[in-house]
């Protein structure tokens, strides 16, 4: 889909984010929030949107894809990013928006719609990810090793064992090495531990053609920072505060099979959120597998009709 307008807003701190947006200029309005952090969007994840019905905004956050300075870390946190998106909705004169996330995208938008409920007209979000001690642990300290064993070794290798403790922080410290060759090589397999469990089927090829496809440097760089500080969230904050979301429509689409972000997250939130829908498909975490994008397409015309205004 090309874009009827593209290019960059200058958000202060030094960052300069990129944004295209397309569809229907007097459609509903809608905004996409990548996951991560760090990958930014690509051209396919326009794939889920009805662009006769809906005009929507999508952009790279602070550091990522084609935002500027690439893979930074400085004010950049997850309340830069809130601020962010409601720079980005004031720019364009957009009062509210339905808001789409996927992964880390649904953290931020839920955050976000905690934060500025006056900003959401509705809510349809993938792969929920709750930015929890017990989600990070899961992930990043040995829990995918029951399903992906041969994944996990992978990315354990490189980890001396002392440093085992946290894996995390110190796949964070190589990330940020000074040393090309180093922070290379380390962003390179935080990256690939991910897309190597991202979908149901994923074949070595496949893996090759998504590191390629999306900056690993920024996604292991910015996805490090945030998940072993919390994502600079108060502990629990999301379940704690999701009950204020009860009066917006909201969607929740989750593969069943999902390595990267537990189901039972999406349940902890739906039992939160009155009035929520929840739908366990037969999927893993990736939003373009089958049966997860024609979920998604089918809740963001859902949500898009019976959104607040």
């Amino acid at each position: 889909m090309k874009p009827y307008d593209k290019g960059f807003v200058a958000v202060g701190d030094g960052h300069r984010l990129y944004y295209e947006r397309c569809g229907n200029r007097r459609g509903i309005p809608a905004v996409f929030l990548h996951g991560g952090p760090g990958t930014g969007f690509v051209e396919k994840h326009k794939a889920l949107f009805d662009f006769k019905r809906l005009n929507v905004l999508f952009f790279d956050q602070r550091g990522a894809g084609r935002s500027t300075p690439f893979g930074t870390t400085k004010n950049n946190t997850t309340w830069h990013l809130v601020n962010d998106i409601t720079f980005l909705l004031d720019k364009f004169r957009i009062p509210k928006a339905v808001i789409y996330g996927g992964s880390w995208g649904s953290t931020l938008a839920l955050v976000y719609a905690i934060k500025e409920p006056a900003r959401v007209a509705g809510l349809v979000l993938r792969g929920i990810y709750l930015s929890n001690k017990d989600g990070a642990k899961y992930y990043l300290q040995g829990g995918v090793a029951a399903f992906a064993p041969e994944a996990w070794e992978r990315f354990v290798a490189l980890v001396p064992k002392k440093n085992r403790k946290d894996v995390a922080g110190y796949y964070r410290r190589m990330c940020a090495s000074r040393n090309k060759a180093t922070r290379r090589k380390f962003c390179y397999e935080w990256s690939r531990y991910e897309m190597s469990i991202v979908a149901l089927k994923v074949d070595l090829t496949r893996i090759d053609e998504m590191m390629k496809e999306y900056s690993f440097e920024s996604l292991a760089i910015l996805e490090s920072h945030y998940i072993t500080r919390n994502c600079f969230l108060p502990p629990n904050f999301i379940l704690k505060n999701a009950a204020k979301l009860s009066n917006l429509p909201v969607a929740i689409v989750h593969g069943r099979y999902d390595l990267i972000c537990r189901p039972i997250e999406a349940w902890q939130l739906h039992q939160k959120i009155k009035g929520s829908r929840l739908h366990f498909v037969v999927g893993g975490h990736a939003a373009l597998e089958p049966a997860v994008k024609r979920m998604l397409k089918r809740e963001l015309t859902r949500v898009s009709r019976e959104a607040r205004f």
